[in-house]
C-alpha cells in the first residue's frame, strides 16, 4: 500500500479484491492474500515493528556494496547525517499511551505522535537516505513527557550500533549544540556541525563579538556574478560555554548580502573539524545541508504522495508507529530506485510530478496484468502501440 502511495487502507483492500489487481499483488509483490481491514490493524498493532529496522540496515549496506554512496562523501571522508524532529499525527479526540500530550488554556488535551529522523544527505544531491527512525513518545500515561533532545540521546548509540564503521558527521540545529549531546557524539566517534543561535549560546556569542572587535576572527569573502556577497568568519578552539573545563569547539559564521548590500541570510555553527580557508566553504555547505531533511525528506513525505499526516490507523500499542516505519521504508525503497535503477529513472523522467507518476502506476494495475515489477516499468516506458487499421 505504501509502496504504491495509496491514500487509503480500506480502498486499497477493496480494489485488490478484484481479480486483475489481486493477481498483480501476487506476481509483482508476492502477496498471496490480504487480511480484512480490522484484522490487519489488530495484527500490526499487537506486534513489534522493530525487526523492520534490520531492513533499513540491510538496504543501506546494499547501497554501500554497490558504491552508490560514494557521491555522498563529505570532505572526502565523512557522511553527513542530518537529525531533526517532526510531528506526523495530531488530534484532540484520538490518543494512545505513547502519545505526547499538550494541555491548552481551555483545558483541552491535544494528542500527537512525533519522530526524530536521521537521514543521510549531501550538498547537491536530491535523494536522501533515511535511517530507522527514533520515536518521541511516552512509555505510559504517567511520568514526564519525552522530548526531541532525549530522543536524540537515544538515537546516537543506535546509529553507531547499526553502522559501526561508518564515518558519520551529525548535522543538527541549535537544540543539539549542548555539551552533553556533543560529548555523546564524540563518545561514539562521530563528528558534528551543529547550529549555534545567539539565544542558545549567549556566552559564546559574547566571546565571538569580543574577538570580532579585536580583529581576531579569520575572515574571507567573495562576490558572484550577480553581485551577491558571501562572507565567512571563523575561529578555532573557543570554549562552548565560556567556563574552564567546558568543551572547546570551532566556530563558523556565514552571511549572504544581495547586490544592494542587504543581508539575506545569516547562520552560525560549531564543529569539531578545524576550520581553514581551504575548507570553510565546504563546512558551511555541510551545515546548510541540514535543510535537506526538511525539503527532500519531511516535505516529500507530507506533501508529495506519501500522505504522512493521514491517519491510516492509530491503534492502542504499535499501529501508528508501525505505519510510519512502513511508509518510511517505502520512501527509502523509492530513493534506492532513483539512485540505482536506470529503468526506473527513465520511467520516472517521463512524469513531471511524483504524484502523477504513481497515479499512472496505480491506474495500470487496474487495467493490466504484470509478471513482475520490471515488466511494470518496461510497459510504462514503452506502452504497446495500437494495431494499424488499414
Amino acid at each position: 500500500m505504501f509502496f504504491l502511495q495509496d491514500p487509503s487502507l480500506l480502498e486499497f483492500q477493496r480494489r485488490f479484491q478484484h481479480s486483475i489487481q489481486r493477481n498483480n499483488l501476487s506476481t509483482v509483490f508476492g502477496v498471496g492474500d490480504i487480511p480484512g481491514d480490522s484484522q490487519l490493524r489488530d495484527v500490526i498493532d499487537e506486534h513489534s515493528y522493530e525487526p523492520l529496522y534490520g531492513v533499513f540496515e540491510e538496504y543501506f549496506k546494499g547501497l554501500q556494496r554497490g558504491k552508490h554512496l560514494e557521491e555522498y562523501r563529505f570532505l572526502g571522508k565523512y557522511y553527513l547525517v542530518s537529525v531533526d524532529g517532526t510531528q506526523y499525527f495530531g488530534s484532540e479526540k484520538i490518543g494512545c499511551m505513547k502519545c505526547l500530550r499538550k494541555k491548552s488554556k481551555n483545558g483541552e488535551i491535544r494528542y500527537s505522535h512525533q519522530i526524530l529522523q536521521a537521514t543521510l544527505v549531501a550538498p547537491g544531491k536530491r535523494q536522501v537516505i533515511p535511517f530507522g527512525p527514533g520515536f518521541i513518545s511516552n512509555s505510559s500515561r504517567e511520568g514526564t513527557q519525552d522530548c526531541e533532545l532525549k530522543a536524540g540521546k537515544r538515537l546516537i548509540p543506535k546509529l553507531r550500533a547499526a553502522h559501526r564503521q561508518l564515518p558519520m558527521m551529525i548535522v543538527g540545529d541549535s537544540l543539539y549544540s549542548k555539551q552533553p549531546f556533543i560529548r555523546l557524539v564524540k563518545k561514539h566517534k562521530m563528528s558534528f556541525i551543529l547550529g549555534a543561535k545567539p539565544k542558545d549560546h549567549k556566552t559564546l556569542m559574547e566571546d565571538i563579538e569580543g574577538l570580532r572587535r579585536g580583529g581576531c576572527l579569520q575572515r574571507v569573502e567573495y562576490t558572484d556574478k550577480k553581485k551577491k556577497r558571501y562572507v565567512y568568519e571563523w575561529v578555532n578552539e573557543i570554549p562552548l560555554n565560556g567556563y574552564l573545563g567546558g568543551d572547546v569547539v570551532n566556530f563558523i559564521e556565514f552571511h549572504i548580502f544581495d547586490a544592494g548590500g542587504k543581508r539575506t541570510y545569516h547562520n552560525s555553527w560549531v564543529t569539531d573539524i578545524e576550520v581553514s580557508e581551504e575548507n570553510v566553504r565546504e563546512l558551511v555547505k555541510g551545515g546548510r545541508a541540514r535543510w535537506k531533511i526538511e525539503n527532500e525528506g519531511f516535505n516529500t513525505l507530507k506533501n508529495h504522495g506519501y500522505h504522512l499526516e493521514h491517519n491510516f490507523g492509530h491503534g492502542h500499542k504499535n499501529l501508528s508507529e508501525a505505519f510510519f516505519v512502513l511508509n518510511l521504508l517505502a520512501f527509502f525503497v523509492h530513493q534506492i530506485l532513483e539512485i540505482s535503477d536506470l529503468l526506473y529513472q527513465r520511467c520516472r523522467a517521463g512524469f513531471s510530478a511524483r504524484k502523477e507518476f504513481w497515479n499512472a502506476i496505480r491506474a495500470s494495475f487496474r487495467l493490466l496484468l504484470f509478471d513482475s515489477w520490471e515488466q511494470v516499468l518496461t510497459r510504462m516506458n514503452s506502452p504497446p502501440l495500437p494495431a494499424f487499421q488499414g
